[in-house]
């Protein structure tokens, strides 16, 4: 990822042109603007968040949070719903079908085009209708209310050794997240060396489909006898922007678009490929939910 500031409104790369409005979209609604202006042209996730002027993970959790898509499997959804509407419209190539939605092969086009919508694109093109398709449309993502987030505290944090439990998340199988911590705080105490700390959730970078390591866990002096099924993790010392969550906890995610598409921008810090810490505070109930946390995100060094 680059270390280099990204500003808002920043040349839109090889995706049409500058970007520029005031004020600013959210990420989510830009770079869905992006998508849907370029489908004809070849879109990666790093180049579409170039186009947004923020970095690669900024992208993937401000989309993520905002849509409950990865950003690149809305890509390649859109592609094969506008491939479905040429072959019902009677396009005669498949192969040109196939490469005009970023497939190298007759082959590997069909493959993706049964997976989503169980038919072959032969079959679409003779029947000429997508009526049963699981047609993927636009995604309109313009906000009803703008959620708000106070500006942050910049905290630094020496090296964190933590002990939890992972399982692979993404954006819309987090209403499992609770589950796992109940079976986390299950073993919670069997833990060596823990610290006398609240528990701490932390969220590894999105990976291009959109998946992430969640780990439920806590903080230890060192690892020692680390029980089965649980990870050591070790995260290296850094600065973040440490941001308040006050409402119920299953209202995370509106701090979180909040933070993606004003409050960290605002900053002019740059989010780095690191995990992402949430801190209980010490009035949080796990029986209601109530109580708040604490959003620590992992910021790049300045220069």
């Amino acid at each position: 990822m680059s270390r280099r500031t990204v500003k808002r409104g920043a040349p839109a790369c090889c995706y049409g042109g500058r970007v520029s409005t005031k004020p600013p979209l959210p990420i989510a609604e830009q770079a869905v603007w992006i998508i849907e202006r370029n489908s004809g042209t070849a879109l990666t996730l790093p180049g579409i968040a170039e186009a947004c002027g923020v970095s690669r993970a900024h992208l993937a959790n401000a989309f993520g949070a905002a849509t409950g898509w990865p950003v690149m499997k809305y890509v390649r959804s859109r592609r094969l719903s506008l491939a479905a509407a040429a072959l019902a419209a009677g396009a005669r190539d498949i192969l040109a079908v196939a490469l005009d939605s970023g497939y190298g092969s007759h082959e590997a086009f069909t493959r993706a085009f049964r997976d989503q919508f169980g038919r072959t694109p032969e079959d679409v093109r003779s029947g000429a209708t997508v009526d049963g398709l699981a047609i993927v449309p636009p995604l309109d993502v313009r906000p009803t209310t703008r959620p708000h987030a106070d500006p942050p505290r910049v905290a630094h944090e020496d090296t964190l050794r933590v002990v939890g439990l992972a399982d692979t998340r993404s954006f819309d199988t987090t209403i499992e997240i609770p589950a796992q911590w109940q079976r986390f705080m299950a073993v919670h105490d069997t833990i060596p060396a823990r610290l006398d700390r609240i528990p701490v959730g932390i969220t590894q970078a999105a990976d291009e489909d959109g998946g992430f390591s969640y780990v439920c866990g806590v903080e230890v002096a060192r690892f020692e006898r680390t029980p089965p099924g649980l990870i050591e993790l070790t995260i290296a010392p850094r600065d973040y922007a440490v941001f308040d969550h006050r409402g119920h906890v299953s209202r995370i995610f509106d701090t979180y678009a909040a933070i993606w598409n004003d409050a960290l921008p605002a900053t002019g810090r740059v989010l780095a490929d690191a995990p992402i810490i949430e801190r209980h505070n010490e009035t949080f109930d796990p029986r209601t939910g109530e109580g708040g946390l604490t959003l620590w995100i992992p910021l790049e060094a300045t220069r």
